[in-house]
């Protein structure tokens, strides 16, 4: 990707937290298109359409033969990405199911207080934020716990901005027969995702992150064969997927959908694909987050995670010396550059830079000569 594809953005801030994104030009007129009820023929196209283009991000639109989509299906939602986590955990954990939720962050701990409140009967692998995921207690606590059929986890960890190792993960709950969900809310569309070989049964994400859509439209992809029986009583109404999937299935929906930031996602999706798809979208992070890390260490800033274990999508940092994380966001802002904070007990100690949305080279070669002049 080059700054030819993301020519202006049109907005005086640089956005750098990790969603909401900047928006291109092509994919902000995109809201502009015509006034469209939800119950007629070309929001069911419009639906249709994004729900292949979904599928066609990991090339999940050649599985299975003669009729690819009765293995896969994409399922929209209105709402965040906490929507569709809250969605795919609730609707394809059944009640007789067991929950293992593998916790190294906040969005970790959010999918247990969502399986706590719908009552899930689950248990947790806990780490510290900065931690990555012990491989050996995983064993052990599926080896003492036999029953657990389902295993949810974070794969990019925003909190840190850890990418937590699924591949490891994958061939432990393949060996046997767990079923894995994944929260891929801030790595759909720039991280790898193998859904064959890593055996995922589901994983939810949202359009307003590394897929440079706008904020309101979130989604589950999922094994068809995952979702409960039809005569199985949801947990929720609002946020049952077999009730999405099956009218969506139809070209119908099942309540009012936000059709403004649908357009946007399409055009937001067509976009990535002619650029190169997710394998050009990670390398063009890659090469913007490699500019900030070397531009940072250069003057002393210092990564809170090794090389190697951040995502591309996002990096976090030890503030400058004598710097609070206000008044360095402060004076970025001032600069039309928007950082993100820490979390917990990381609040005093961190900011975060996300390489998501549409900005270019130049904008983060300046970022970086602003910090130098700051500090």
């Amino acid at each position: 990707m080059t700054n030819a594809q993301y020519p202006m953005t049109n907005d005086k801030m640089i956005l750098l937290n990790p969603g909401p994104v900047n928006l291109s030009d092509r994919v902000r007129n995109a809201l502009l298109n015509p006034d469209l009820c939800h119950r007629e023929v070309e929001f069911s196209q419009l639906q249709s359409r994004i729900r292949e283009q979904l599928l066609q991000v990991y090339d999940l639109e050649g599985v299975g033969v003669a009729q690819p989509r009765h293995r896969w299906a994409a399922v929209l939602l209105t709402g965040s990405g906490t929507a569709a986590m809250e969605a795919m955990v609730s609707t394809l954990v059944p009640r007789n199911g067991k929950l293992l939720v593998i916790e190294n962050g906040v969005y970790g701990e959010r999918i247990s207080k969502i399986a706590k409140i719908h009552d899930i009967n689950y248990i947790t692998l806990s780490h510290p934020w900065d931690a990555e995921i012990d491989i050996k207690r995983l064993i052990k606590l599926l080896d003492e716990n036999a029953d657990i059929t389902h295993l949810a986890v974070v794969h990019h960890e925003t909190t840190t901005g850890r990418l937590n190792n699924l591949v490891e993960i994958a061939a432990i709950c393949q060996q046997r027969r767990i079923q894995i969900l994944v929260d891929a809310v801030s790595s759909f569309g720039a991280e790898e995702l193998n859904f064959e070989d890593w055996g995922i049964t589901a994983c939810a994400a949202t359009a307003n992150k590394c897929l440079h859509g706008v904020p309101g439209t979130s989604f589950v992809i999922l094994r068809r064969d995952a979702l409960p029986s039809a005569d199985t009583i949801p947990r929720t109404l609002y946020l049952d997927l077999a009730t999405y999937c099956q009218q969506q299935d139809k070209g119908g929906t099942p309540f009012t959908q936000s059709v403004q930031t649908f357009y946007a996602l399409a055009e937001a999706l067509q976009e990535m694909a002619e650029a190169g798809g997710w394998r050009a979208r990670h390398s063009y992070y890659s090469k913007l987050a490699n500019l900030v890390r070397d531009g940072l260490a250069s003057i002393g800033i210092k990564p809170l995670l090794p090389e190697g274990s951040s995502s591309v999508v996002l990096n976090a940092y030890y503030l400058p010396d004598n710097f609070s994380y206000e008044e360095f966001h402060d004076q970025l802002k001032a600069q039309d550059f928007v950082i993100y904070s820490g979390q917990g007990n990381l609040a005093k100690s961190i900011f975060r830079v996300s390489t998501m949305g549409a900005i270019t080279q130049d904008d983060m070669e300046r970022f970086v000569n602003v910090v130098k002049q700051i500090i």
